[in-house]
């Protein structure tokens, strides 16, 4: 897997050219991209030459003919949803069962795996075109106030991620990845695990000798300004993004009042693993698509879109830039809301907000817990799910997996839930188990944690 700066660039250049042509040249890159890639995947993709046998020409194709596709389907016919066919399931997953090789390639895509918030996790592979496209498209999109920030802000330190890495997932897999790619892209980039206790999160991030960003969940930063406020933490970082989690414009202000270092507001980034960034924020927090490359849809619960202005049931992915596995249509279960008038900023691209992700701290007393400092899982389990249900009793719920031994696994899970809580001071906490089901939430999501309402 080569990353070419070349290319990046390419991106790049790309980005502002169609952003300069306006809505009539965004539309005529779109849909030439939509066909192109239609195309590739029916000559390439078993799975997709089926799915498409019956509709007509690719160079006639529009967006609404092609079909929805879900990640189930799609995951079990992986094999031939591919359009290489040199990395079969059982290989794929085999690394990533290894931690040991969290960021490095499979000769020329990188492999890793979805959260699972959905009910199941996914195996997505990214070609470098995925890297390239994102480097590049950033620096297009940026405005000049933005690059002058971020360019001052590398000079102050370590750009940090705060997130889960106990698995192969895209936050820290990314770091990883870079650093076999092009090291020096990444040499200023400090991965913090966020499953740790609290103290041990503090204590790193007092060690560093200046912090430039930091990136991590707004359930996360919730617990680091908790931390600053009670005088633990020591660091003033320059800017702060989050992602994956609803971002409260309470949690802004707190944010602002206690990192006075901020030299921005927070960044509120929209991402997936199947994308990485389909959009970015601008300086009037709208989230506008990089719709040269990436297709959102907003639809209801029978897939047909909404009005602007509407929040949708669930959310359609297109990604342009991937030919190896096609993300067509791809259902994503966020719930978006597209603006019905342009942006102030005067970008071309179309803006929305996402309306699905709530942050899922657990309050117990004053101490507030991120869900990431649980680990809930378990070989012999398909899902586990923690839930309060008093302020200091909780119950799991465990979907068993085949030949399980039921009274094992859960003593096990109940250990580490109660490890978690004595490492956090939290000796009076009940921890029971139950034999209710794991539940979904109303918009089709699976959360690991259920706090008291």
């Amino acid at each position: 897997m080569r990353f070419s700066l070349l290319r990046t660039l390419g991106y790049s250049v790309g980005g502002l050219w169609t952003a300069w042509g306006g809505r009539e040249r965004i539309e005529a890159r779109q849909l030439k991209r939509l066909r192109c890639l239609v195309e590739k995947v029916r000559q390439d993709s078993p799975l997709f030459r089926e799915l498409y046998s019956d509709l007509r020409a690719s160079s006639l194709i529009e967006l609404h003919d092609l079909p929805v596709t879900r990640k189930p389907d799609l995951m079990r016919n992986f094999d031939d949803w591919l359009t290489i066919r040199d990395l079969p399931l059982t290989q794929a997953r085999e690394h990533i069962r290894d931690i040991n090789q969290l960021g490095v390639p499979v000769d020329d895509v990188a492999v890793f795996r979805t959260s699972g918030t959905s009910g199941e996790p996914a195996v997505i592979v990214w070609p470098a075109a995925v890297l390239e496209y994102l480097y590049g498209i950033t620096l297009a999109r940026l405005n000049r106030s933005q690059l002058r920030i971020t360019h001052q802000a590398r000079k102050a330190g370590f750009d940090v991620m705060i997130t889960g890495g106990n698995g192969h997932f895209a936050g820290v897999g990314m770091i990883r990845l870079m650093n076999n790619l092009h090291p020096w892209l990444a040499k200023r980039l400090a991965f913090i695990e966020a499953g740790q206790p609290i103290e041990r999160i503090v204590e790193q991030l007092n060690a560093l000798d200046g912090i430039a960003t930091i990136v991590t969940y707004p359930s996360v930063l919730s617990i680091l300004i908790r931390e600053k406020e009670a005088g633990r933490l020591h660091i003033e970082p320059a800017l702060i993004k989050v992602s994956g989690e609803t971002l409260t414009d309470d949690l802004c202000e707190k944010a602002r009042h206690v990192f006075p270092s901020l030299k921005y507001k927070i960044i509120n980034a929209y991402g997936c693993t199947e994308c990485l960034m389909p959009s970015l924020e601008c300086s009037h927090g709208r989230h506008h698509v990089h719709e040269d490359w990436v297709i959102l849809e907003a639809v209801d619960e029978n897939m047909q879109p909404v009005p602007d202005g509407s929040v949708s049931d669930t959310a359609l992915l297109t990604v342009l830039v991937n030919d190896v596995q096609p993300i067509i249509r791809y259902d994503i279960g966020d719930r978006l809301r597209f603006y019905p008038d342009p942006c102030p900023c005067g970008s071309p691209f179309r803006s929305f907000q996402v309306e699905g992700r709530q942050a899922t701290l657990l309050h117990i007393g004053d101490v507030a817990l991120s869900p990431l400092v649980f680990d809930l899982e378990h070989e012999q389990a398909r899902r586990i799910q923690l839930v309060q249900t008093a302020e200091r009793e909780f119950e799991v719920r465990i979907e068993l997996g085949e030949d399980a031994v039921s009274e094992a696994v859960f003593e096990q899970v109940i250990q580490s839930v109660k490890r978690v809580f004595q490492e956090n001071n939290l000796l009076d906490v009940e921890v029971r188990d139950s034999q209710s089901p794991p539940q979904l939430t109303a918009s089709g999501k699976f959360h690991e944690i259920l706090p008291l309402t």
